[in-house]
């Protein structure tokens, strides 16, 4: 009950108006202790997903868990979480404490120095990502990997509960895969950093890559030799095909030269300056437009904006930024007169 109590009070933070939330603490004391029955006795059963999808800038499908599902899952993290942080590699950046796009972005700066030696060589990058990662994970193999170091057997059989809670509809059918996760899902986040961090010790032990960064199912590896790229490229693919089940993107994984500039984590790298990818702009001029056209109120637009704006000056925007901006304030002053009028 302890835990369910903390976990309770963590899934329940900063979204207290939510309905689902405002419903399930409405009797408090005794959904909780339902939980706790359910899963001492193991009768606990996920409610189905709920899911929308997300245009902001790519089309996802995300998959939304009832609140008391949300709160098993951050009891689950809470027991099992910190026996594999330990066992992340520094440069895994994505759904960890004190890690994100800043903290990649950062380590990528730092290793496009170290590898031209301050920019007086040349120097490569193999840019790649994980083709369908969510939906490819195969749940035999992550089960696997947990019960290397999970030998509680009702942690396992609460793990294949959430796992399965995956339901796919095609044809008018329904049917349980027995791979993918749930985008959307807070155990979802933290499987796919357990999955990949097969791959993330390969590269770093097998292959003894010394610039390697993980964000997600994105990575970047720079060297200064485009060969060396080409060869740990075909044995990255082999692994991933034999060990985990999941392939290379093949338009999205190739080597480029980091004179021209390397996609990662929203922003355009360059040697000496960072651009904010054009469909990132391209998403808030249109928020503008929309906010122009009376398509949505202020409010909307201003939390698009300040998001928008504290992730853009992670780059050279200030021009942008002022010119955004401007273009708000010019829509405001528009209506304003219109009302004196």
């Amino acid at each position: 009950m302890g835990n369910l109590t903390f976990a309770w009070r963590k899934a329940r933070k900063e979204k207290t108006s939510h309905d689902d939330i405002i419903e399930f603490e409405n009797n408090l004391e005794k959904n909780l202790l339902a939980l706790y029955y359910e899963l001492k006795n193991k009768t606990y059963k996920p409610k189905p997903l709920t899911n929308f999808v997300l245009r902001d800038p790519k089309t996802r499908l995300i998959s939304k868990s009832d609140f008391r599902d949300r709160v098993v899952h951050h009891t689950l993290l809470l027991v099992i979480g910190n026996i594999f942080q330990k066992q992340f590699i520094y440069d895994s950046c994505a759904n960890q404490i004190s890690k994100g796009t800043l903290f990649a972005l950062k380590r990528f700066d730092y290793f496009k120095r170290k590898v031209t030696n301050n920019f007086k060589q040349p120097a490569f990058c193999l840019k790649a990502d994980v083709k369908h990662y969510f939906q490819e994970v195969s749940h035999e193999i992550l089960i696997s990997i947990l019960s290397r170091r999970i030998k509680d057997e009702e942690i396992l059989w609460l793990i294949k509960q959430i796992l399965s809670n995956n339901v796919i509809r095609s044809g008018g059918r329904t049917h349980f895969d027995k791979k993918g996760m749930p985008l959307g899902n807070y155990t979802s986040q933290f499987f796919a950093n357990v999955y990949l961090n097969e791959f993330d010790h390969f590269v770093k032990n097998t292959l003894k890559v010394k610039y390697y960064i993980r964000y997600v199912d994105d990575f970047v590896i720079l060297h200064t030799s485009k060969k060396q790229l080409e060869v740990w490229k075909s044995e990255i693919d082999r692994f991933l095909r034999e060990k985990l089940k999941l392939e290379l993107h093949p338009q999205k994984s190739r080597i480029i030269s980091l004179s021209r500039g390397v996609d990662f984590v929203g922003f355009r790298n360059f040697c000496n300056f960072r651009l904010l990818r054009k469909r990132n702009i391209r998403s808030m001029e249109k928020k503008v437009e929309l906010y122009k056209k009376e398509m949505i109120d202020f409010s909307t637009l201003f939390e698009s904006y300040q998001g928008w704006q504290a992730y853009a000056r992670w780059g050279d925007t200030h021009k942008l930024r002022n010119k955004i901006k401007r273009e708000i304030i010019n829509v405001i002053w528009d209506r304003i007169n219109l009302k004196i009028k």
